[in-house]
Order: C-alpha cells, then sequence, then structure tokens
C-alpha cells in the first residue's frame, strides 16, 4: 500500500501541473492584449478641450501635452470641440475607438452637472469613460461690485445676509447663464442662508464680470482663476470662497463654511478621461505620465498662478471623486430649477 502521504504530495503535484497548464492557456489568451498596451503608444494621441481656445482648461491642455509628450514619446495634439456647454466634445471621447489614443478634459460640468441639466444627453457620464486623473481644482469665489459694498457697508457674507433680509426685493447677481457653476451657487446660497436675491444670467462668464463691475449686477461666484486679478486691483470686493479649505491665492479671504453657511463646498474641477473600455494597462499608462506631470514643480506654479491646485490621483480615485460629485449635483441643479436641452 502506497503511503498517504505520498498520495497527498503526489495529488498536490497533479493539482500544481493542471494548475500551471491552465494558466499557461489563460496567458496564451491575453498575450496579444498585454503585448499592445507594452507598445502603447505607437502614434500620436488625439486631446480634445470641449470648450473654446485660450481658457483656463485649454491652456492646462496644452501645457501638459508638452510635458506628457517626452514621457510617452508621442505628440499630443490638442484640438477645440466646444459647444453644448462642453457635451459636443465630451460626446467625441465617448465615441472614440476605446484605445487610449482619444483623451479629453472632463470638467464638473460634463461629468457631474450636465447629465441633470440636459434631458438628452448623449452619453453616459460613468459607463462611457475611462478616467485617467484629476488635474487640478479651482474654488469659485463670491464677488461683489465695489461700490455697492461700500455704499452698504458689506465686508463679509453674514452682512450681505443681513442686507438681503432687510431688502428682499433689491439684490441681484450675475453668472455666465442657466445652469453655470455661478448660477448654481447662487442658488445654494439662497437656499442655504433663506435670502431672495435675482438671478441675471449672461452669454458667458466675460459679460456677467463686466455688469458686475458695471454695477449692472451686485455680486456674482466667479472662478478664482478669472476674478483673482481683479481682486487683487481692487476692481471688485472678494466675500468668500466656495470650497471647505482657503485658496492659497486668496489666504485672508474665508470660505463660505467658515462664514456662517455650513457644508457649503462647490469649486471646479477637471481631469483628464478617455474612453469607456480603454484597457487597464493603457488607462494605468496615462495616468502615470499625466500625474508625474502634475507633480512637477514647474507644472505645479503655473497651475497656482492660475488659481488652480494640482490633485493628481489614481483612476480609480478619480472615477470616485467624479461619481459623488454627479450625485452632489443632481440636488444642486433640482434646486436651482435650470434645464437646458
Amino acid at each position: 500500500m502506497r503511503n498517504p502521504h505520498y498520495l497527498s504530495v503526489s495529488s498536490t503535484r497533479r493539482a500544481l501541473v493542471r494548475g500551471v497548464v491552465a494558466l499557461a492557456a489563460a496567458w496564451s489568451c491575453v498575450g496579444p492584449a498585454v503585448a499592445q498596451s507594452i507598445d502603447f503608444p505607437n502614434k500620436p494621441l488625439r486631446f480634445i478641450v470641449p470648450y473654446p481656445p485660450g481658457g483656463p482648461l485649454d491652456t492646462t491642455a496644452r501645457f501638459l501635452a508638452e510635458k506628457v509628450r517626452v514621457s510617452l514619446g508621442q505628440p499630443i495634439i490638442v484640438e477645440n470641440r466646444a459647444g453644448a456647454g462642453g457635451n459636443i466634445g465630451a460626446d467625441l471621447v465617448a465615441k472614440a475607438e476605446p484605445d487610449g489614443y482619444t483623451l479629453g478634459m472632463g470638467a464638473v460640468a460634463t461629468q457631474a452637472i450636465n447629465p441633470w441639466l440636459f434631458s438628452n444627453l448623449p452619453f453616459d457620464p460613468v459607463k462611457d469613460f475611462a478616467p485617467v486623473t484629476l488635474v487640478a481644482s479651482v474654488p469659485n469665489v463670491l464677488v461683489m461690485n465695489v461700490d455697492f459694498a461700500k455704499t452698504n457697508n458689506i465686508n463679509s457674507l453674514a452682512d450681505l445676509i443681513a442686507y438681503a433680509k432687510k431688502n428682499p426685493d433689491r439684490l441681484n447677481y450675475g453668472s455666465g447663464g442657466n445652469g453655470s457653476a455661478g448660477h448654481l451657487a447662487g442658488e445654494l446660497l439662497k437656499a442655504r442662508a433663506s435670502i431672495q436675491a435675482v438671478h441675471v444670467p449672461y452669454q458667458g462668464a466675460s459679460p456677467a464680470q463686466l455688469a458686475l463691475l458695471g454695477g449692472q449686477s451686485d455680486f456674482m461666484f466667479d472662478n478664482l482663476a478669472a476674478s483673482a486679478p481683479m481682486i487683487k486691483d481692487g476692481k471688485v470686493k472678494a466675500i468668500a470662497v466656495t470650497t471647505l479649505e482657503r485658496s492659497s491665492l486668496l489666504p485672508d479671504v474665508p470660505t463660505m463654511d467658515e462664514s456662517g453657511v455650513k457644508g457649503f463646498d462647490l469649486g471646479t474641477w477637471f481631469g483628464i478621461i478617455t474612453t469607456g473600455g480603454t484597457p487597464p494597462e493603457v488607462v494605468a499608462k496615462l495616468n502615470k505620465a499625466y500625474s508625474d506631470a502634475l507633480r512637477d514643480p514647474e507644472v505645479r506654479k503655473r497651475l497656482l498662478a492660475m488659481g488652480s491646485e494640482a490633485e493628481p490621483m489614481t483612476a480609480e480615485a478619480f472615477a470616485e471623486f467624479a461619481k459623488k460629485e454627479k450625485e452632489k449635483y443632481q440636488e444642486i441643479v433640482k434646486l436651482s430649477g435650470a434645464s437646458l436641452n
């Protein structure tokens, strides 16, 4: 009779051999995909910016492209495909081949706000994209017309709220349009502080800024990168930033939360996305290239000068972040009553 121990070892060996054979068979199936991912990229990449040339997202995409080109060994061709609040450009990324050669700049609008604004969105912001990394976040800032603030002795958010309650029919605020970040922030302030203010939508942030400077509107929530020069020149008065932490660009300006509107946390953010279904190995390589670039001191300095804080993260973390942002804005868009088709 054979030793039971011999039987156990023999059975173990046979099981091990079967496992090795099965593993070899599995690798024979995935080998081409792995080889293809290792060879990525072997041609130029296309980068879609869903907004017009010259804006912060366009500028960031272009100087990052120069950094990433070196590490990936291929040119990155930036294209501006603006329209429909960013949906046209985002849709091009969503419907591209899932091979990692088409990238896009996903923003809070395209990934988190537009799904609740547009009833006929041509893409699913979760299923149709593969997140690569968050690039940066930018606080919005509540700014006031200088003369209005001075005349009415408004130096803080508490002062503004007190004025609004005493003068419920007097205040108005401008924004870059219905459903814009500035519009949503204004409606959230009204709801949280129980005040009234008339929303005046303009055709973009620049006309809204001009209206504020000219006294046609009393206040607005503006992108910090755009407002910072006007704040420093004394052309507008900064009241509070909309994120939970103060901005290093304006360290003396308190947050909305600090100023009494608890839990107020609305910021602009943007990150790198590619087409849903892109192989994980390709996404990982893109993530490393862009994350390394975002840790470069020169890149961080350039972003900070634009009011942006570089925030590279893993693809998985970015996916979870975007998902939570989308959930957050569902309530805020509903509260605003904004709807676009």
